[in-house]
């Protein structure tokens, strides 16, 4: 890990800026530029909202806050893992002709994304204000709870970048289990209300991000605390998932290069 924190600490500007340069380059040829960041989650916010709020009668409180909550913290977990697939051979020119620490590409990818989400939580904050939701300290669970979002993100970006390297149709099979996944965690309804007891718990414990979005809902919308227990598992079992990938990450390094 000595080596990891080194290189982190030599290349983190790397990451800043490749970040920086995509984000321009994203917006370079659009007419609404930044804007889309906020816009491609706030449609399907309405959408959502009117599928499920009207359509199904969902009643759930504050459901438009509710359902944007879901897609934005959704939206950068399952960008970060399908872009993380094909991250190296995506980067051939640079991989080939000089020296990185490949998990820096990984970091970069997660700025850009986060850097999107960040305009979608100022979205968020007006619609607060706008539905008058009480705030309470709880809120400031939001940090430790972005915290395991991060690092059990990059823990899963570690292990499919090194086997999207060595294994041709992992992207389509990534995009079938995050699709599975999506549905099971509650984007646009409410997990532990709408599900049997026996089923609440397994997903709840069982899958990261249902826990994430139950708590942030919990703290943002219902003044509440979220399991801290199991965000603090879920922490722990990030960091031992994420060391194992940058390891197999180190180890491979050469072989990368002769792969792609």
């Amino acid at each position: 890990m000595k080596r990891f924190w080194k290189d982190l600490k030599s290349h983190y500007r790397y990451a800043i800026y490749s970040a920086k340069s995509e984000l321009k380059s994203e917006v370079a040829n659009s007419y609404l530029n930044w804007i889309w960041w906020v816009l491609e989650p706030f449609c399907f916010m309405l959408i959502y909202a009117f599928i499920f709020g009207v359509v199904f009668n969902a009643s759930e409180q504050y459901f438009p806050v509710f359902i944007f909550l879901g897609i934005t913290a959704w939206d950068f977990f399952n960008r970060c893992l399908t872009q993380s697939v094909k991250l190296l051979k995506n980067n051939k020119s640079i991989v080939t002709k000089v020296y990185i620490p490949k998990f820096i590409l990984l970091i970069s990818k997660m700025f850009f994304n986060g850097y999107k989400m960040l305009f979608s939580f100022a979205i968020i904050v007006i619609m607060v204000i706008y539905f008058r939701i009480p705030i309470t300290l709880n809120i400031l669970y939001v940090i430790p709870i972005f915290i395991v979002l991060f690092v059990v993100t990059f823990a899963c970006m570690t292990h499919l970048m090194h086997y999207g390297v060595f294994i041709q149709d992992l992207a389509n099979v990534t995009n079938i289990v995050l699709r599975m996944v999506f549905y099971l965690t509650g984007i646009f309804y409410n997990i532990e209300k709408r599900l049997p007891a026996k089923y609440t718990g397994i997903l709840m414990k069982g899958n990261p991000m249902a826990l994430v979005l139950s708590g942030i809902r919990k703290c943002v919308l219902y003044g509440q605390a979220p399991d801290v227990k199991w965000l603090f598992i879920w922490f722990i079992i990030g960091i031992i998932v994420a060391a194992l990938g940058i390891r197999k990450i180190y180890k491979n390094e050469n072989s990368y290069v002769k792969v792609i």
